[in-house]
């Protein structure tokens, strides 16, 4: 579940340039993401809620808060729709039902997230707390079987059906929702 696992994506720093790579990188991201969330409930258990706690709630936050949210954004707005197009007939039809399923597991994400979020954000002011494990890991193993769907069927699946017109329109958008100029 890194860049490597498209063919021919191997930059480790993707871009909007590349969308599908870039949409690829996001999932290391939001694993190490999880992986600091795993780390920091233990964390909290031995240290409390010190400094390095603070920070890293802050950071697991701003990612999940801002990143993880353009990048379903992304896939939700532009990929998803893009894909539709891209193809007709009994495609279509499994492309829709895989589509609907990863529509489903982003709100169920997103609700686990919003459980999170509240204990993290007291341990990002400093206020003595404990990170729910059980919580903890329902939320990673979400994103972990939703990361694996996206790398094994959807990005392989974007890679071979849309052309360069269109990943380039995935690409102005994904600049465009987080205020990035295009590259010259």
């Amino acid at each position: 579940m890194n860049a490597n696992a498209l063919p021919g994506f191997s930059s480790p720093s993707a871009s909007t340039e590349v969308p599908l790579e870039m949409l690829s990188a996001c999932h290391g991201r939001v694993e190490r993401q999880c992986q600091t969330l795993q780390r920091l409930g233990a964390h909290l258990l031995a240290h409390g809620c010190d400094e390095q706690a603070q920070q890293a709630a802050q950071a697991v936050l701003r990612y999940f808060d801002t990143a993880a949210q353009d990048h379903h954004a992304d896939e939700e707005q532009d990929l998803f729709p893009a894909l539709l197009e891209a193809v007709a007939g009994s495609d279509a039809v499994c492309l829709q039902d895989l589509i609907q399923t990863l529509l489903a597991e982003h709100r169920h994400i997103a609700g686990l997230w919003h459980e999170l979020r509240q204990a993290l954000t007291a341990v990002a002011r400093g206020q003595a707390t404990t990170l729910a494990a059980a919580l903890v890991e329902i939320f990673v193993s979400a994103y972990q079987a939703h990361i694996e769907r996206e790398e094994t069927e959807l990005l392989p699946m974007a890679a071979r059906l849309l052309d360069d017109a269109a990943l380039d329109r995935i690409g102005r958008a994904m600049r465009l929702r987080r205020g990035i100029a295009a590259a010259d």
